[in-house]
């Protein structure tokens, strides 16, 4: 209807294919149209739609409506894990320039010229081919069509769009009709497989993935897509494994990476990185043009990806196109971000040159966060030639950071806090030891402040996990896992290592034993069923707080890990802190003073003496192994030392300097105890005293269901019945860190009903009806104390 091509299912060698399958659908019916009728209610007005399209901009914006719209409407996991989203025109146009441009200025061709093979491995809807073909002089765009043209489609809607969209372009570049024969229906990813590829559909079409295999590209241009992973494992929603792909990502820019979570490198448009960077280096040089998310640009866990990037190619554009919403709250998707998602954008030219030296020359241009969408597009519209734009040149560090603005040189001289994966016999850090925080993958099943709610709620799930473990065991053929379990969610929350454990046929029981304390959000203690089944990630919490003797002594410094845009945030608990300390994808690190071997006897202090002895050299006296570890707290409260080195804590692990001289050692040490004492010990201090303000007419009652702050911040609206005013404004100058601690009460002593599962969670004790209302008074006299201390530091 759009092109007024209706050849095109008896001319494409896939139509063709499904003409047949429509034809055996059809075959009981008396015609095709009574048995489509049921469907006329979607389509009729898509087609009278269809009919009045004119312009070549009309038809492209209605079909990119169409693609966007079902996939988002009809397939939602489809688009989640495939990045349904359309390139906007602004960004295509720039990426085809500048990628003629280089091919004149660094190799001396064009994009008409043969030899020079062009792909788009993710074409979706064809507008960066049709965009190429009209750059491409009309008179080689016969050859070029026939022999150099090439592009892949995993699905099946945008396949046909583009098919036809590009012979429609052709037809009207050159007056006449020809099939393409350069779009393969193909997973790009599985072209490097080792394995011969199976019957993909048609013969022709398995012919054509076989060419292209074989192919040398020279330039590689598209939006790969970007998603990194489902957000629950029940939703059976994860982006497909690839065998080589996940390999050659794992072999690169995982190895070489130091960042403590790189579960970020299993993004889609990291595969399409490695993958293109591999086809070029088979051909020995060429372009790379990609418009992707930015996070490869700024973020710790891709610094193996940098350094890679950094020698496959020796020439790299990068124009930030800003409109990261989740990490510049202020702005909008919707209105800043060119794509309309969450994440930022960014447009990459990557170029290999056997002409130019060894070294990358980096050059970076961004667009100001605040601009709007359509600015977005102006800013690209203005650059005629990549020349037109203000590059500033890039240094990596030798962390392989590409953006070292606002980093501190002198902070790599301190002294490492801890080694994730440290060598042999190697001791140069001040702990032996550290893990993340405990990651459930189910927080609201094995996480409650109601003990019995927890045993239900932990008792049904297992029960339903060793029913599923005896039905799987008895099935004769096994087939996909992720399609045979219980997606129910009120019964049960998968993760991938609790069905590693089903396909091994581990069974489970339920043992009250395992319900210890833990630290859900800071100062806020809750009940915690510790299982290694039912725990997704346990760090090494059983070497900080073994099941064996749960109540032993330990205090962990936890610290806000590298990554994310967050303030840095540290806190001391006397027990297990889950990941998420300060907020989803905080990425906690803890640091504890003892490490366990089995029981309590066998404790050792996970305090290196190396780290002694450089603090008893640096202060010219003996020190023990409590005092470093209270300097280290207390300096990591310093606000001075916050402040200079912000940058470097949001890309690693916070590094200690060393005490210029006994007295400034003990200031630090001696605070850091003082505030491990209130932060520990917090349910311990004395209540701040709060005026209780009763409603008059309301009964008696001390249930919280939601309490909020005034918005002068003076008064907390505990309930209906009761307000406590008198707030003191010092209160919030304690911060962990976008909320202050008060704030954190406040905001996880509420009633929760989990979506997912149903289960209520109620921080209300039926034995200790006040005791909300207390532990409030207590963490303000904590967050007045702690304010005291920090303000009493001495300067760094």
């Amino acid at each position: 209807k759009v092109f007024r091509n209706p050849d095109f299912t008896s001319r494409n060698i896939i139509a063709r294919e499904i003409e047949k399958v429509i034809e055996a659908l059809v075959s009981r019916k008396f015609n095709r149209d009574e048995f489509l009728q049921p469907l006329d209610r979607f389509y009729v007005a898509l087609e009278k739609r269809a009919e009045d399209l004119g312009d070549y901009h009309q038809k492209q914006t209605f079909l990119n409506t169409v693609y966007e719209k079902f996939f988002q409407g009809f397939a939602v996991k489809v688009a989640d894990t495939h990045g349904i989203v359309y390139t906007p025109q602004p960004i295509v146009d720039f990426m085809v320039r500048s990628v003629e441009e280089i091919l004149k200025r660094e190799f001396g061709k064009s994009l008409s010229d043969e030899g020079v093979h062009i792909i788009d491995p993710f074409v979706g809807t064809g507008n960066f081919i049709t965009r190429i073909m009209r750059e491409i002089k009309a008179t080689a765009l016969p050859y070029k069509y026939a022999n150099e043209l090439h592009c892949n489609e995993v699905m099946l809607l945008p396949y046909y769009i583009a098919s036809m969209n590009i012979e429609h372009e052709y037809y009207e570049r050159t007056g006449e009709y020809k099939p393409f024969e350069g779009i393969c229906l193909v997973d790009t990813f599985e072209l490097a497989e080792d394995k011969q590829l199976s019957f993909m559909f048609t013969e022709e079409n398995t012919e054509r993935v076989e060419k292209l295999r074989k192919t040398k590209l020279f330039v590689i241009i598209g939006n790969p897509p970007y998603n990194a992973w489902q957000v629950n494992e029940n939703d059976n929603n994860k982006n497909r494994k690839y065998r080589t792909m996940d390999r050659r990502v794992a072999d690169t820019y995982s190895k070489d990476g130091t960042a403590t979570n790189k579960s970020a490198l299993s993004d889609p448009y990291v595969k399409a990185i490695r993958w293109a960077s591999d086809k070029i280096l088979e051909n020995g040089e060429g372009i790379v043009a990609f418009v992707s998310n930015h996070s490869f640009v700024h973020d710790y866990a891709f610094d193996g990806l940098r350094k890679h990037v950094g020698s496959d190619f020796n020439l790299l554009y990068l124009i930030d196109l800003g409109g990261n919403v989740r990490k510049n709250p202020k702005i909008s998707g919707t209105t800043h971000n060119v794509f309309g998602i969450k994440v930022g954008v960014s447009v990459n030219v990557l170029v290999r040159s056997t002409a130019r030296g060894n070294r990358a020359e980096i050059l970076y241009s961004r667009v100001d966060d605040f601009c709007k969408k359509e600015q977005r597009f102006k800013f690209l519209d203005s650059f005629r030639a990549l020349a037109d734009a203000k590059w500033q040149e890039i240094t990596p560090n030798s962390d392989h950071t590409w953006l070292v603005q606002g980093l501190e040189s002198d902070f790599r001289h301190m002294l490492t806090i801890g080694v994730r994966r440290p060598e042999a016999g190697s001791s140069a850090a001040v702990f032996r030891l550290f893990s993340p925080g405990l990651q459930t993958n189910r927080d609201a099943w094995a996480y409650n402040f109601d003990v019995r709610v927890l045993e239900n709620s932990m008792g049904k799930t297992i029960e339903t996990y060793n029913q599923q473990v005896s039905t799987w065991a008895g099935q004769a053929a096994k087939g996909n896992l992720d399609d045979f379990v219980l997606g129910d969610e009120a019964r049960i929350s998968w993760s991938s290592s609790l069905k590693s454990f089903l396909r091994q046929g581990v069974r489970v029981t339920f043992d009250r034993r395992r319900i210890t304390k833990a630290y859900y959000r800071p100062f806020c203690q809750t009940n915690l069923y510790v299982d290694r089944h039912f725990v997704h990630r346990p760090g090494i919490w059983e070497q900080m707080f073994p099941v064996e003797a749960m109540e032993s002594k330990n205090r962990v410094i936890c610290v806000k890990g590298p990554g994310g845009d967050k303030p840095f945030v540290v806190l001391m608990t006397n027990g297990i802190m889950d990941v998420s300390m300060v907020g989803f994808g905080t990425n906690a690190q803890c640091f504890p003073f003892y490490i366990f071997q089995a029981t309590e006897p066998n404790r050792r202090e996970n305090i290196t003496d190396w780290a002694v002895e450089q603090f008893s050299t640096a202060v010219s006296s003996s020190v023990d192994k409590w005092q470093v570890f209270h300097y280290v707290y207390g300096l990591l409260h310093s606000p001075e030392y916050r402040a200079k080195y912000e940058a470097n804590l949001k890309r690693e692990l916070p590094r200690i300097p060393l005490p210029k001289n006994k007295e400034y050692f003990e200031a630090f040490a001696s605070a850091g105890e003082r505030l491990a004492d209130l932060h520990v010990n917090y349910e311990s201090q004395p209540e701040y005293r709060l005026e209780m303000v009763e409603t008059p007419g309301q009964p008696l009652d001390w249930r919280v269901r939601k309490m909020k702050l005034t918005k002068d911040k003076t008064a907390i609206v505990y309930n209906d019945f009761l307000t406590l005013v008198g707030v003191p404004p010092e209160v919030f100058e304690y911060r962990l860190g976008n909320r202050s601690a008060l704030e954190w009460i406040i905001d996880r002593y509420q009633v929760r009903t989990d979506k997912r599962s149903g289960i209520v969670n109620d921080p209300n004790r039926p034995d200790d009806p006040q005791y909300i209302v207390k532990l409030i008074g207590k963490i303000i006299t904590v967050s007045l104390e702690t304010v005291k201390i920090v303000k009493s530091l001495p300067p760094l």
